[in-house]
């Protein structure tokens, strides 16, 4: 299983409660997430589709954290690789593009 975990979010989120609609934050959140998780499908390595349809997003803390993984069990090799074969990576590129538009937005929020 892939995971990526973003740090000072308790720092991010006392400054959105003074400065935010906490609504439109956790919709951004969701916009953000379910953007990520159609790249991450589109960049899946297909033969069979089972990797693609298990490319997961599920939202946790109240809306606050959206968590994106592929619950399939060979996953992280199709990311990664092994020894014997290279990865095609599709969860992190998917993460590093949406992250770059998950900032403007929230930077927007700020405003």
């Amino acid at each position: 299983m892939s995971r990526f975990q973003v740090t000072g979010t308790e720092k991010l989120v006392g400054a959105l409660k003074e400065n935010a609609d906490l609504d439109l934050v956790k919709k951004t959140i969701r916009l953000n997430a379910t953007e990520m998780q159609k790249k991450a499908m589109r960049k899946a390595p297909v033969r069979t589709g089972d990797l693609r349809r298990a490319i997961k997003l599920r939202m946790a803390d109240g809306g606050f954290t959206a968590l994106v993984r592929s619950e399939i069990e060979y996953a992280p090799y199709q990311e990664y690789g092994t020894r014997f074969m290279t990865g095609t990576p599709h969860i992190r590129p998917a993460f590093h593009e949406q992250s770059k538009q998950f900032k403007k937005d929230m930077s927007r929020l700020m405003k």
